[in-house]
C-alpha cells in the first residue's frame, strides 16, 4: 500500500513505497550477476546459492570478508555521483577473499540512508553490481534501510559481506613464502577507499570545494577523489591459474600502507625492505601532501601511494608473474626481496592487525625525488 499523511510510519520519516521503488529500478543490475546457480531471485529473505558445485572439491575451505567503503562516501555525498562507491565496496570486500587464492561465490550489501532516494540506491546498487560483474561474484541479496532522524536526508552508509572458495592445498600465506621471494607490486588507480578523514581534512583546511577544479588532478576535486577502487580479483586468478604454484601469498594494501600490509603475509622469520625508488607515487598523493605541507613519507602508513596489491612469488617466476600481470593491464614491478634470518639494524613494521607476521620497512627515495 502506497504511504499517505496519514501512514504513522510515512509521518516518522520512513517511505516504505520509495523502498520499494528503489528494489524495482535495482533489479535489473543485479540479476545480471546471477548465474543457474543462484535460486530465487531478487526480493526474497535470504539469498541462496547452489552449494552442489563445491562438491567437485576435495577439500573446500570456505573465505569471507565483510567491509565498507568509509567517509568517500561524503564525497560521493557531496557531489551528489554515486554510481561509482558500489565498486569500491566490491574491491574492498572481494578483493580481499582474493589474498588466499579463494574464488569469490556470492555478496550481500547493506545500505543504511537518512531517506530513500530510489535512483541514489539503484546508482549505488548498480555500481556494485557490475563490480561483481567484473569479479565472478554473484549478488545474492541485500538491505537498504532508512533511518530518519539517525542519518541526514543526504546522509548514507554502505556495506557488504562476501564469500568465496579455495581448494585447501591451494591455500596462499605466509606458510608458502621462502627465502629469496620476490615482492612484485600492482599499481594502484589512486586512492581506492583509504585514507579519506585525512583527505578530507586537507582538502577542509585548504578551503578546497569539490566542484573546483585542479589542473593538477585533471578535473574536479570531487571527481578525482571518487576516483574507483581499481578490483584485482579476476587479474589475480588468472595470474594464478596462468603460473601454478608461482604465487606464494597476497596481500591488499589497504588501510595501514604498505609495510603494514606486506608484514601481515610474510613468516615471522622473514624481513624485506621495500624500495621507493621503484616507482613514483600516483600524482593525488603529491598533491595532497603539498596542500597539506608534509612529507609524502609521513603518509606512508595511510596511503597505498600507487600500489594497490602485492604479490609475493617465486624468485624464478617474479619476471613471467610481471607481464602475466602487464598483459591484463595492470603496471605491475618488483619492489623487494623476501630474506630470512637476522635482519638490518633499524625500525621495521613487524606484523600487523593482530598477526605475528614478518618485518618490512620502505628504504631510499622515490623514483622522482618526492620526500
Amino acid at each position: 500500500m502506497a504511504d499517505s499523511p496519514t501512514n504513522p510510519y510515512a509521518q516518522a520519516g520512513v517511505d516504505t513505497a520509495a523502498g520499494d521503488l528503489a528494489v524495482e529500478l535495482m533489479k535489473t543490475s543485479v540479476r545480471a550477476t546471477h548465474g543457474p546457480e543462484v535460486l530465487g531471485g531478487v526480493g526474497g529473505f535470504a539469498g541462496m546459492f547452489d552449494a552442489s558445485a563445491l562438491l567437485g572439491y576435495r577439500r573446500p575451505l570456505l573465505a569471507s570478508s565483510t567491509d565498507g567503503v568509509g567517509t568517500k562516501v561524503a564525497i560521493a555525498q557531496a557531489i551528489d555521483k554515486h554510481d561509482t562507491i558500489g565498486q569500491d565496496l566490491v574491491g574492498m570486500v572481494v578483493d580481499d577473499i582474493v589474498v588466499v587464492g579463494a574464488k569469490p561465490l556470492f555478496m550481500t550489501d547493506y545500505i543504511a540512508c537518512g531517506k530513500v532516494v530510489p535512483e541514489r540506491i539503484a546508482d549505488i546498487v548498480r555500481g556494485i553490481a557490475e563490480a561483481c560483474s567484473a569479479t565472478g561474484t554473484a549478488l545474492v541479496g541485500g538491505e537498504t534501510a532508512e533511518h530518519p532522524g539517525l542519518l541526514g536526508p543526504r546522509d548514507y552508509d554502505v556495506a557488504g559481506a562476501a564469500t568465496g572458495v579455495v581448494e585447501a592445498d591451494a591455500l596462499l600465506g605466509a606458510h608458502l613464502v621462502q627465502d629469496g621471494d620476490a615482492v612484485i607490486a600492482l599499481g594502484s588507480s589512486g586512492l581506492h577507499s583509504n585514507g579519506y578523514s585525512l583527505v578530507r581534512h586537507i582538502v577542509a583546511n585548504a578551503g578546497i570545494g569539490y566542484g573546483d577544479n585542479s589542473a593538477d588532478l585533471g578535473g574536479t576535486w570531487g571527481e578525482a577523489l571518487l576516483e574507483p577502487t581499481r578490483l584485482y580479483t579476476t587479474p589475480l586468478l588468472t595470474l594464478i591459474e596462468t603460473l601454478p604454484g608461482a604465487v606464494h601469498s597476497l596481500s591488499h594494501v589497504t588501510g595501514g600502507g604498505i609495510a603494514a600490509n606486506l608484514a601481515r603475509v610474510l613468516p615471522q622469520d622473514s624481513w624485506a625492505e621495500v624500495d621507493r625508488s621503484t616507482w613514483t607515487p600516483s600524482p593525488v598523493f603529491q598533491v595532497l601532501a603539498d596542500i597539506a605541507g608534509t612529507s609524502i613519507v609521513d603518509t606512508e602508513g595511510t596511503w597505498n601511494l600507487g600500489i594497490g596489491f602485492l604479490a609475493v612469488v617465486a624468485a624464478e617466476q617474479k619476471d613471467a608473474a610481471i607481464a602475466a600481470i602487464g598483459a591484463q593491464g595492470i603496471a605491475a614491478w618488483q619492489v623487494a626481496t623476501v630474506h630470512t634470518g637476522a635482519r638490518p639494524e633499524g625500525d621495521f613494521e613487524q606484523g600487523a592487525k593482530g598477526v605475528d607476521g614478518g618485518a618490512v620497512r620502505l628504504v631510499g627515495a622515490y623514483a622522482d625525488g618526492a620526500k
